[in-house]
């Protein structure tokens, strides 16, 4: 088979694993070397970095061959879909060749996996160390680590990698024994608890020796398909919140499920739960950076999230005694708890008061949402918008995101005069 045929097959094979992210890698280039992942922040295909740069990855399976048969996957053994397997030395040459052309910035590498987790893994790693030792490539690598694969792969891995994932793909042991049959839990739990302990006792041994080689130094991710078993959104915020305790993920990544296959054990859609997802990132926001428990966003008489306001509007309505919030004395905890005021502001509103009172008009200067805020806040004790009903301030919001949403698609008239250029 061609090779442009395979890159074909496999990079439209891997569009369902969104398990990667762009940012937390620091390795610096040397001289000789090609590439720099310290300057060049990395993403999924087209990704955003930490500063707000859009950037690129070689997205590509090694394989979609698998021995699994999960329902839920294109890639399942008995699917009659066409079928191609990489070479490391074609991966190699691949990410090189489009990183001198500037295509991309960096490789995303999973795999289906063929024969076992441990021969799948060995030329995962063979693969990425062909390119560190052989090219000198310093540019950020993202690998997918097989569950079950021996703990001295996964070691190995991880002083090539930048960045290491193992998918947990359903939420619960029952959606996996269901769905995915061929998969233990534990198998996918136990790599992940390692990385985990390998990336502290890393940092540790480099305080104290330089020359220490980096393990994974932007620590691990994972993803969990969302729609495909009946979980709560409550369950799977737990799970997350246990994750970011217990093993310290740098992130969790939320995917809508796509009817991909047909089978009676999964569910009928007539479209992926996309603003499901996009509601479990937003609480993921706030589980990470808010200082919000799971169960404080939702609890088991509300177990799943606000179709049509954000997350932490609705833990504002529902908490009204809280409020309302005075700016000029509220601390940073309860500054970041009021609907439209982010992080950045309300480091900016803890700054600027120490100069003086804030006013409504300053705290839009400083970035607050007013549009949110007003509901919630007071400026030396006065109202913007005194509501004290749940339903009410509910209804204001939902008016406002009407008419939002009305701008955002409203179509501006074509004025030919205006567009034309002096020449």
């Amino acid at each position: 088979m061609e090779l442009q045929e395979k890159l074909r097959i496999l990079s439209s094979a891997a569009k369902y694993d969104v398990s990667c992210a762009s940012s937390g890698s620091n390795r610096k280039n040397t001289p000789g070397g090609l590439g720099n992942s310290a300057e060049a922040a990395m993403g999924i295909c087209h990704s955003w970095s930490a500063d707000g740069r859009c950037v690129s990855l070689l997205k590509i399976l090694y394989t979609n061959y698998c021995i699994h048969d999960c329902l839920y996957c294109i890639n399942r053994r008995s699917n009659d879909i066409p079928r191609a397997s990489f070479t490391p030395e074609e991966v190699t040459d691949l990410t090189i060749n489009f990183y001198r052309r500037n295509y991309i910035e960096g490789l995303f590498l999973s795999s289906g996996v063929i024969k076992n987790p441990d021969y799948t893994m060995e030329l995962l790693i063979r693969t990425i160390k062909s390119i560190r030792l052989e090219h000198n490539f310093n540019g950020y690598i993202h690998l997918k680590v097989i569950p079950g694969a021996d703990r001295g792969l996964v070691r190995e891995a991880g002083f090539y990698a930048d960045r290491l994932s193992v998918n947990i793909e359903l939420p619960s042991e029952q959606g996996l024994k269901l769905l995915a049959p061929g998969k233990e839990r534990k198998a996918i739990l136990v790599p992940m608890s390692y990385i985990s302990d390998k990336i502290s006792s890393n940092k540790e041994e480099k305080k104290k020796f330089k020359s220490a080689k980096s393990f994974s130094p932007a620590g691990q991710s994972t993803q969990l398909i969302v729609g495909a078993t009946p979980e709560s959104d409550l369950q799977i915020l737990k799970l997350t919140e246990g994750l970011y305790n217990r093993v310290r993920l740098r992130r969790v990544y939320y995917s809508a499920f796509v009817p991909v296959n047909s089978n009676p054990l999964l569910p009928v859609l007539k479209a992926p739960p996309l603003r499901r997802e996009h509601r479990l990132y937003q609480a993921d926001w706030l589980l990470r950076f808010y200082g919000f428990a799971a169960n404080e966003i939702l609890d088991s008489t509300v177990p799943f999230l606000d179709d049509d306001l954000d997350p932490k509007t609705v833990w504002a309505l529902r908490n009204l005694h809280l409020f309302p919030v005075e700016i000029n004395k509220a601390e940073y905890r309860m500054l970041l708890r009021v609907p439209g005021i982010g992080q950045q502001s309300a480091r900016k509103i803890i700054t600027s008061r120490r100069w003086g009172w804030l006013g409504f008009t300053e705290l839009k200067k400083l970035g607050v949402v007013m549009k949110r805020a007003r509901y919630f806040i007071t400026c030396q004790g006065s109202f913007l918008e005194k509501i004290d009903n749940e339903e009410t301030i509910r209804s204001c919001l939902l008016r406002d995101e009407g008419k939002k949403q009305e701008l955002a698609y409203e179509q501006l008239p074509l004025n030919l005069e205006a567009g034309l250029v002096q020449s």
